[in-house]
């Protein structure tokens, strides 16, 4: 009987251990959306760049893992990762109640408000109900902004247009076809700086809208989120995270 416990207890020991190793071994697939510049985004050549991208493979290679970073539209990414199409999302998804319902996060790896912007020749001043009232608000859909502008705006009868992009969002903005953008405030610097210092400006920042973002992973995958969490904590320790964010913004986002 001991002989038998004894070699039960070793192979159970051996299927865990070699399971544990399996995992680590294991290719861990990222999804991220592709349009969502500067943090993620599809370059001339089909490839994908961004901070995001370089987030992800920073985090890889700490953790001295195999990964394969895919695109995925914004409105199908916990989808597909509920799906299993991928393993995580680095894609930034802020941390949000709702969405804690779904999948599980990772600690934060960058931090940020919500801002709105509004064309230099408009009348829109600032970004209370009072000041963006009887004007047409546009959101990229699915997003902690979306959710701002319908709970907040939409409430108090102001229009809220929204886009299945953020680039589709600002285009409309360019065209005059909405009025104001709410949108992650990076996101729109990054804009302003590039496509939009024409015609658009900063009007200000949503008060009490600072999210964290966080990779996504499912429910239950309790040691690849402790691997992210590792990682991200020694990338920032090691200044691997703040030489990313040196390539895409002149201050600290974490």
């Amino acid at each position: 009987m001991k002989k038998t416990l004894l070699a039960s207890t070793v192979f159970a020991m051996t299927v865990a251990f070699t399971s544990f190793a399996a995992a680590q071994d294991a290719e861990i697939r990222i999804a991220t959306e592709g349009a969502y510049p500067p943090f993620n985004f599809t370059d001339t050549d089909g490839s994908l760049k961004g901070f995001d991208v370089d987030i992800a493979n920073a985090l890889c290679e700490e953790m001295k893992a195999k990964c394969a970073i895919v695109a995925q539209d914004w409105d199908g990414i916990i989808p597909g990762l509920m799906a299993n199409k991928y393993d995580a999302i680095i894609a930034s998804m802020s941390i949000t109640e709702e969405r804690k319902q779904q999948i599980d996060f990772t600690n934060k790896y960058y931090t940020t408000p919500l801002a709105v912007i509004a064309p230099k020749d408009g009348d829109v001043k600032g970004v209370s109900v009072e000041e963006l009232k009887d004007k047409v608000v546009g959101a990229q859909a699915s997003t902690t902004q979306a959710n701002y502008a319908t709970d907040v705006y939409e409430k108090a009868g102001i229009e809220v247009k929204l886009y299945p992009t953020q680039e589709e969002a600002a285009a409309d903005l360019q065209n005059g076809r909405i009025d104001a953008l709410i949108s992650d405030k990076f996101v729109v610097v990054d804009w302003l700086n590039g496509d939009g210092k024409d015609c658009c400006a900063m009007v200000g920042d949503v008060p009490g809208t600072e999210t964290e973002a966080g990779i996504g992973i499912r429910k239950g995958e309790e040691e690849l989120k402790e691997r992210f969490n590792t990682a991200i904590d020694a990338i920032v320790a090691n200044g691997t995270y703040g030489k990313i964010v040196a390539k895409y913004f002149p201050f600290d986002i974490y």
